[in-house]
């Protein structure tokens, strides 16, 4: 079976792309649920953990379920290799930190996932990194941001949670004239709508505990890019000890196999509702790129090619009490954190995740009163539209 990028379609990739020779033929990848292997002699345990040959000699290094997940994301990611890791933010700060060192400038846009900002904000200038922080990260910005100590350009796109787009081929253009590194968060888009790295983007990073995974029932991340970049990951992961667990990379083997199935539904019916919730008289806003009115809609339809994806946020009209109200009254989407998942997960941040912020700051990152964060998920269209109108209903 080829494994070249491109050589069969992204299901039949997920499904059967990436395999790792078992020895007894399993149709399901088996689970080596270890933390050690056995080795004959000190001559093969030396070159098992200097990487000098094919074996596995500590799950720290590599395991096979592990690796059979990373090579599926590399065929999706269209990238030469992949790194599986214990969380969407060990990914990230694994990457950041594998490719930064001090005395480097960083541009981030402020509108990012939060323990992100608070990565470049609070750690990173700890070991001498600066970072400059964009109101708006659009390529102007970008640009006008870089030093000549700059190293990297950070992209989030979509962002959290006000769904913002950042054209990725013009800032790895911009990164490429100075000289600095790219990385991506892909989390939003995942590799079924948008893929960074056939824009040029040097790293790509995922949240897999969201689509890739796509049941809530297992925390991981994953990076993927050119291999030299994905080695220096590897000695960082290996040293923070980031590591997955070979049972959370059999569950992420299992949830890619449908991810594509999976994203046809989430983007279809994301898109009907926020259609339909833009023409709602309880909703002031929608926060949707599929959506004309979307500021940067031009941009997302050039570079996510199979769909705007699960994840929108709406405005309803009223103050705090009155986005707690509407998200309190939905019966078929769930009150709960993350995303990505098959059932529909709703969050006020105004009220949870964002309630230390003093109001003034809160208003001024773009997060309202009413605002609410909606991950869609693959429930039947008309349940969703119900369920939100009668929650709608309570304003």
């Amino acid at each position: 079976m080829s494994t070249k990028p491109g050589a069969h379609g992204f299901t039949t990739r997920a499904i059967h792309g990436g395999r790792v020779p078992d020895g007894h033929r399993a149709v399901v990848p088996p689970i080596y649920q270890t933390a050690t292997f056995r080795y004959e002699t000190v001559e093969e345990g030396a070159r098992l953990g200097a990487e000098t040959g094919p074996g596995y000699f500590y799950t720290r290094w590599a395991n096979p379920t592990t690796d059979e997940f990373q090579r599926k994301v590399a065929l999706l990611e269209q990238a030469e290799a992949a790194l599986a890791v214990s969380s969407g933010m060990a990914a990230i700060s694994t990457a950041v930190l594998s490719l930064l060192r001090a005395g480097d400038h960083a541009i981030v846009p402020k509108a990012v996932y939060q323990a992100t900002f608070e990565l470049f904000h609070g750690v990173c200038p700890r070991y001498g990194v600066e970072t400059t922080f964009l109101d708006d990260p659009d390529l102007d910005a970008y640009g006008r941001a870089i030093r000549p100590s700059t190293k990297l350009l950070y992209i989030e796109t979509p962002n959290n949670p006000l769904l913002g787009v950042t054209d990725i081929a013009g800032v790895v253009a911009l990164a490429k004239r100075c000289g600095a590194w790219t990385v991506a968060d892909n989390t939003f888009a995942t590799p079924y709508n948008q893929r960074p790295l056939a824009l040029g983007v040097d790293l790509v990073c995922h949240s897999a505990t969201k689509y890739l995974g796509g049941h809530h029932d297992v925390t991981a991340g994953v990076i993927a890019g050119p291999s030299d970049l994905i080695r220096r990951c590897v000695r960082t992961m290996r040293i923070l000890g980031g590591v997955l667990d070979p049972f959370a990379a059999y569950l992420l083997i299992r949830g890619l196999m449908t991810l594509g199935l999976r994203m046809e539904r989430h983007n279809a019916n994301a898109f009907a509702l926020a259609r339909y919730l833009a023409a709602h008289p309880a909703v002031e806003r929608v926060y949707y790129p599929g959506l004309p009115e979307h500021p940067r809609h031009a941009v997302a339809a050039r570079q996510m090619t199979d769909g705007y994806g699960g994840m929108m946020s709406i405005e309803v009209r009223g103050a705090v009490a009155a986005g707690a109200r509407c998200v309190e009254a939905l019966r078929v989407a769930t009150l709960a954190v993350s995303l990505g998942g098959v059932s529909t997960l709703v969050t006020h941040p105004a009220s949870t995740t964002s309630v230390n912020m003093p109001r003034e700051a809160r208003l001024a990152a773009g997060i309202a009163d009413g605002l609410i964060r909606i991950s869609v998920g693959i429930e039947d269209l008309d349940d969703l539209i119900a369920d939100f109108d009668q929650a709608l209903a309570v304003l």
